[in-house]
């Protein structure tokens, strides 16, 4: 049965749970679980929650703490307080803690809109039953508003789901669903005081159910947990702020300008009338889009939503143009009520560029007052800058932030049109994004738990997570080693680093076990993908299923490496030993074995006559190349045409790579696709080379980290970012400038060239952090404050 269980808080943060814990929080009686009567747990389904309380007074203080399965927003005298719960699994089912007091009045209204995506669930939301809880943080509130049976619960019988079928959109689409949405049937006015709820019934809820609900997560004094096991919310509410479209590009059935956009002007369609309307964000964007309307009984309005057109060959060419181009998409049925000034906001975000309205009126004219949309995204302020005499650098890091915003939410996205999971290969690249240019690294700390926990009794971590439905690509599992190293260097948080050590040993161990006689890995179940490179099936190296791949060995090699640092740093030496032989075993395997004397590259397997930049690019990162011979066995992987060439994704490796081989001056001479993007009109980075599903991939955008980490050459020197290297590699730039937020302030520098050699630079360290300048052999040691150096 379903046992309540909740972790104390206090005002702030979470209060250590204590065995034979009576209270919920401070003295407060238990709330329950609030469930709609008579309707199955799992089936889809949208609902309203309703409780109306009066103060004498209003006090300084009200706190509350709210959760719901699988989403809700909470409202307090109609204004939008919270939504939630932050995105994680039932073993780890979170709740908000909102203060109400500034909201509060003497009479109030706390109502919530719940819902279920039932069947249609996205694959990144698990899910247990459709329920509601709202528990006050002490008695007073408690008293008042705890979720019981004096709340009321309306199943609002407008919304329908309007799943994606077959061909709407290209290859796997796992988001949520759209929504048909009939006005005639929506209880206008339910978040207000002066809507009457006398109909609405009593909620069902888990009293009586024999548990003790009053105890903290873990369940009852014998172990026994519940389907929900309640931790507290860890990051930020998503930002949420208006966004306006640009314009109309296109309409059929009648004319139309911009104002209904822009909100100051109606779009009047006239009855029984047939239109369309093509709309255009300008750029790429996550939004609820928000209609505003009146009459129009009996007509309908489908919106459809794509990040780009395409040609009837299925071709996107150049976002900008729409010529002889169609749309397809997910899509939202509206159907109006028929009075005035009806609001229609989707439960759930939508990505989009351009949005199709097609209308259709009845015997009753339409207006339309207004369409926009209300951006949402993890509140990132950019606190990184980036500035430089090659101008069309600043158009990508411009796309580059976008999608980096785009595909972080309450967990990093892979695409937030397609899929909205957190992978572990895209996200270590975000997560270095959003550690060089933002100074808030909550979602990386999230992401790198989520992954720990999603690992199984063999070892390995799941490719992505939250995902209800489990997937295993084991060479993530390795990246994830890898990520936690970057987070170890980048941030002085040991305790966190220490506590991921079990997870790492346990990905290290399953890998191990995968070596046969060759001292290489053999077969690697699940999907051993790499890169989705032209020729490899699925993403897969060769030799990835028939054994002996040199790119998964040499990739196992580089999590030991890294493993083995932090082993030595803060785990346990005799571990660190093992790694760094096993590590130097598969490398000197790999040399013996791999090594094609004629082409003076690795092969990709044993057995196979195949090469690539990926086998090769990771070759030099773990050291297999003597370091007098990378320069040029790096000119080698670039300029030879019969490797496999690694896409935007990998490509992060390959410069990684060629930054370590001492040709870091090259890098800007590297990014000719990015260029080619902007020339393509993407306001954002895609998932692959064309053709491409995706518009949206930050695993794409790395040149921002790029920019700052090797242009600008700003790196931590140790663990922790406790010191700073800077090593500019400005290729063929004359100027550039730019700032990185270090824990302790911000990192600012700006060089100017002279000539070849001769260099003026502008260093300011913040307080606390000392360093460190190479430039051409020559190195100055910085310290904290401003520092003008001429070299």
């Amino acid at each position: 049965m379903l046992l309540l269980v909740l972790v104390g808080l206090s005002m702030c943060c979470p209060v250590e749970a204590r065995q034979n814990e009576d209270a919920v929080f401070d003295g407060a009686k238990p709330a329950y679980w609030l469930f709609p009567p008579g309707v199955p747990g799992n089936e889809y389904g949208v609902f309203h929650f309703r409780k109306t309380f009066d103060l004498d007074s209003i006090p300084e203080e009200f706190i509350v703490h709210i959760s719901a399965d699988n989403r809700y927003r909470l409202f307090l005298n109609g204004e939008m307080i919270s939504s939630g719960p932050q995105r994680s699994d039932l073993m780890h089912w979170r709740y908000e803690t909102i203060d109400l007091a500034p909201y509060l009045k003497k009479e109030n209204v706390l109502a919530a809109v719940v819902w279920n995506w039932g069947e249609h669930k996205p694959v990144a939301q698990f899910s247990y039953r459709t329920a509601f809880l709202l528990q006050g943080n002490s008695r007073v509130e408690a008293e008042l508003i705890n979720s019981d049976k004096s709340w009321k619960v309306l199943r609002n019988e407008a919304y329908e789901a309007l799943p994606v079928g077959w061909g709407q959109v290209d290859g796997y689409y796992v988001s949520p669903p759209g929504e048909r949405v009939d006005g005639s049937l929506y209880p206008w006015g339910w978040k207000t005081l002066s809507y009457s709820d006398v109909e609405w019934l009593t909620p069902e809820t888990n009293e009586g159910w024999g548990a003790d609900i009053t105890r903290m997560r873990g369940g009852m004094p014998t172990g026994e947990g519940n389907k929900w096991q309640l931790v507290p919310r860890t990051i930020p509410q998503m930002e949420e702020s208006e966004t306006r479209f640009l314009t109309v590009r296109r309409t059929e059935g009648i004319e139309a300008t911009d104002s209904f956009l822009k909100g100051d002007g109606d779009l009047v369609i006239p009855s029984n009338s047939s239109v369309s309307l093509l709309i255009d964000q300008a750029h790429l964007t996550n939004a609820y889009p928000v209609l505003e309307l009146s009459k129009g009984l009996g007509s309908s309005i489908r919106l459809t939503y794509a990040e780009a057109l395409k040609d009837s060959s299925g071709f996107k060419g150049n976002r900008n143009e729409i010529e002889g181009k169609t749309i397809n998409g997910l899509q939202d049925l509206f159907l109006p009520g028929g009075g005035s000034n009806e609001i229609y906001q989707t439960l759930w975000f939508r990505t989009y560029r351009y949005v199709k309205m097609d209308i259709q009126t009845g015997e009753e004219e339409l207006r339309i007052h207004d369409l926009h949309g209300i951006f949402t995204g993890y509140p990132f302020e950019l606190k990184a800058t980036f500035g430089s005499n090659m101008d069309w650098l600043s158009d990508m890091w411009e796309i580059n932030w976008r999608v980096a915003r785009l595909c972080a939410w309450e967990t990093y996205f892979d695409t937030p049109y397609y899929e909205q999971l957190q992978y572990i290969g895209d996200t270590r690249i975000q997560a270095l994004i959003t550690m060089y240019m933002s100074d808030d690294d909550r979602l990386v700390r999230q992401a790198i738990s989520h992954f720990d926990v999603s690992r199984i009794p063999e070892g390995i971590t799941a490719s992505r997570y939250p995902s209800e439905l489990a997937q295993y690509i084991p060479t993530f599992s390795l990246i994830w080693v890898a990520m936690i190293h970057d987070y170890w260097m980048h941030r002085d948080d040991q305790e966190f680093v220490a506590s991921m050590l079990p997870g790492i040993r346990a990905v290290l161990g399953w890998f191990e076990k995968q070596l046969d006689e060759t001292g290489l890995t053999g077969s690697i179940p699940f999907w051993p993908y790499i890169d989705w490179a032209q020729g490899w099936e699925l993403g897969r190296p060769p030799g990835a299923k028939s054994g002996h791949s040199v790119m998964i060995s040499l990739q196992f090699a580089y999590a030991l490496q890294r493993a083995a640092e932090l082993e030595g740093q803060l785990g346990n030496t005799i571990n660190a030993g093992h790694y760094m032989k096993l590590s130097e075993s598969i490398i000197k395997q790999v040399r013996a074995k791999a090594w094609d004397e004629k082409r003076q590259l690795f092969r990709d397997a044993l057995e196979l006559d195949e090469f690539s930049q990926q086998t090769n690019t990771m070759a030099l990162l773990v050291g297999a190349v003597d370091e007098a011979d990378q320069e040029t066995f790096m000119q080698r992987v670039f300029t030879d045409s019969g490797l496999t060439q690694a896409t935007y994704y990998y490509s992060y490796y390959v410069f990684e790579a060629l930054l370590k081989a001492g040709l870091g001056d090259e890098y800007l001479d590297h990014l000719d696709l990015w260029k080619e993007m902007l020339a393509m009109g993407l306001t954002t980075t895609p998932e692959e080379p064309e053709p491409t599903r995706s518009d949206s991939h930050a695993w794409s955008a790395h040149p921002n980290y790029g920019l700052l980490a090797t242009v600008l050459g700003i790196r931590p020197a140790e663990p922790g970012f406790r010191s700073v290297i800077i090593k500019p590699q400005l290729g063929n730039l004359e100027f550039a400038k730019g700032a990185v937020p270090h824990e302790k302030g911000l990192i600012e520098v700006s060089f100017k060239r002279n000539n070849e050699k001769e260099l003026e630079a502008e260093i300011t360290l913040p307080d606390g952090l000392k360093g460190y300048l190479i430039w051409e052999g020559y190195r100055k040691e910085l310290v904290s404050g401003y520092q003008k150096l001429e070299i």
